[in-house]
């Protein structure tokens, strides 16, 4: 094991409120008290923010079944890349993630890959078709940290019931998309006035606000842990405000894309812009932002959902949604987020790591000692262009190619080993 010394940088710990200058001593793998031995490596990182690792709830890793898209080699460099060094593999896989046999095979890959921490999302149920519950026991026993279908909405609200139900008696979470599939069925975009005028057919904000309401509602019934995945309605935040309020397990996460783009940017036709839930007008926007400064919404993840160029580079009636973010995510919300001044770097990490981190009930996210040393280390004033074709990720579907941005990773350290490097 070594020792390695991050010298003179902003150490940021959201998880003890700590903000100021100074060095960050890992030994053996963990958060260590600073003596006097000699170091085996020494990084300086002045102008650089250290923070604990990026944690992401929910990455689409395409392993296996789809290795044309995306394999767990390349997400979870992907991952290093971004400044990740835990991610929620979800379960949307050929075949799904439904029984013991695949959760090993998720932490099989990760082992193989030897890149960030992978964690497996259990499916909620069998084949993720919404019918019949999963054997969630089994799954949790085999280490799935949580359970979710995905983009697969669980339509069903006695299913649901029972799945928070046998959920709670493991202390996991069942991470759900809001999104009523009756409602939604063969929309592209948000419905307004710009779906109106594109002529293309719109996913009513209501189709999320209804599942959220009941998912709200079951969470208050069975006294299950609910997470709602990617809010993106005014409406869906009131609920999660209202719901934490009443002291019921609930929380949510944001992306960067529904806080960084609108629904107008589907005027250009350009299936980088489709994404599931769809990009909202900036009323809903607004509403991600203020629950974001009020503490109502938990985390933000990439929400990565990567697809090779012959399946997204279609019409957008016939592609499919999703985008890559992993990469892009630290940019994307400092533009987003500090540059305008919602909120500021302490505010902005606990968001990424020890928020998601109490999600998942895992001993992560922060700088303590004695803590797993994950670590990122980044600029936040280095400026780059955005290029997919230098993504580590298999896939190229971002739609903020070419974009000029503030913010790079500069060093991402899993276990106090360096993962990354930005040369």
């Amino acid at each position: 094991m070594s020792t390695v010394l991050l010298r003179n940088g902003r150490i940021i710990d959201p998880a003890s409120g700590r903000d100021e200058r100074g060095d960050l001593l890992l030994r053996d793998g963990v958060i260590a008290a600073q003596g006097h031995e000699t170091v085996d490596q020494e990084i300086d990182c002045s102008g650089l923010i250290v923070c604990p690792g990026f944690i992401d709830l929910h990455v689409a890793v395409r392993d296996p079944g789809y290795e044309e898209d995306e394999t767990t080699a390349s997400a979870t460099s992907a991952a290093l890349a971004g400044g990740f060094t835990t991610i929620a593999a979800l379960p949307d896989t050929d075949p799904p993630v439904d029984n013991s046999a695949a959760a090993a095979y998720v932490a099989l890959q990760a082992e193989r890959a030897g890149n960030c921490r992978v964690l497996p999302l259990g499916a909620v149920t069998k084949d993720r078709l919404g019918n019949e519950l999963a054997d969630l026991g089994q799954l949790a026993r085999a280490g799935a940290v949580g359970f979710s279908d995905a983009k697969s909405p669980i339509a069903s609200a006695e299913i649901m019931r029972r799945a928070l139900q046998y959920a709670r008696m493991f202390d996991r979470p069942i991470l759900t998309h809001p999104l009523d599939p009756t409602l939604s069925a063969e929309g592209v975009m948000h419905e307004g006035a710009v779906s109106t005028v594109l002529g293309l057919r719109g996913i009513p904000a209501a189709a999320e606000d209804i599942i959220a309401g009941r998912d709200v509602a079951l969470a208050e019934l069975t006294g299950g842990h609910v997470h709602l995945m990617t809010v993106t309605t005014r409406h869906a935040v009131d609920q999660v405000r209202r719901a934490k309020a009443a002291g019921l397990h609930v929380t949510c996460d944001v992306t960067p894309h529904h806080l960084a783009l609108t629904d107008d940017s589907l005027q250009t036709y350009s299936s980088a812009y489709k994404v599931m839930p769809p990009l909202r007008s900036r009323e809903h926007v607004d509403a991600l932002i203020a629950g974001l400064k009020e503490g109502v919404i938990d985390a933000i993840s990439s929400d990565h959902r990567p697809w090779a160029a012959e399946k997204k580079d279609v019409e957008l009636d016939r592609a499919p949604f999703g985008i890559v973010g992993l990469e892009t995510l630290l940019p994307i919300i400092e533009e987003s987020l500090i540059a305008p001044g919602h909120l500021n770097w302490l505010q902005l990490l606990e968001k990424l790591t020890v928020g998601p981190a109490r999600i998942l009930r895992k001993a992560l996210g922060t700088l303590a000692e004695g803590a797993v040393a994950d670590v990122t280390v980044f600029d936040p004033e280095a400026r780059w262009t955005i290029e997919p074709r230098l993504f580590r990720s298999k896939s190229r579907n971002s739609p903020f190619a070419g974009g000029s941005v503030r913010g790079r990773i500069r060093y991402t350290l899993v276990e106090g080993a360096v993962r990354f490097q930005q040369s």
